[in-house]
């Protein structure tokens, strides 16, 4: 399977992450809804990244559990962190004037999501779909 790590700098990185989720995805078995989601997920990560943090790195692999297949997505920075990730969590929460749909977004596009983040030591964010047997 094809991995891909995407330095994400600037708005065209989203671009680029995006596309190496959509291969990673389809090398991987995914199709339609599922790449597309996996895709808008990236995005959602990447775009936190230049926000927050303004830069980082979105790493997109291939991974195998428990005789399951699927796209692992890890957004990495070492921004501000987040004071209090239950907060950031909840729909319609935003430190940042958005619409406060992102990381609960990408949560349930995602079947596996888990955020590690402390202020000053930066977030980490990895989400897996599995592939549909």
């Amino acid at each position: 399977m094809v991995d891909a790590c995407v330095p994400i700098r600037e708005d065209s990185d989203v671009v680029a992450a995006r596309s190496a989720g959509r291969s990673v995805a389809e090398h991987g078995g995914f199709g339609g809804s599922d790449i597309t989601m996996i895709a808008t997920a990236i995005s959602e990560l990447a775009r936190n990244i230049l926000k927050y943090a303004r830069e980082g790195e979105i790493v997109v692999e291939g991974v195998q559990q428990n005789g399951r297949a699927g796209v692992s997505v890890i957004a990495r920075d070492e921004g501000p962190g987040i004071a209090d990730v239950g907060l950031a969590m909840q729909d319609g929460y935003s430190s940042g004037n958005s619409l406060g749909l992102g990381l609960p977004g990408t949560r349930r596009l995602m079947d596996d999501f888990e955020i590690v983040s402390a202020p000053g030591h930066g977030t980490t964010v990895t989400a897996i779909k599995w592939l549909r047997q």
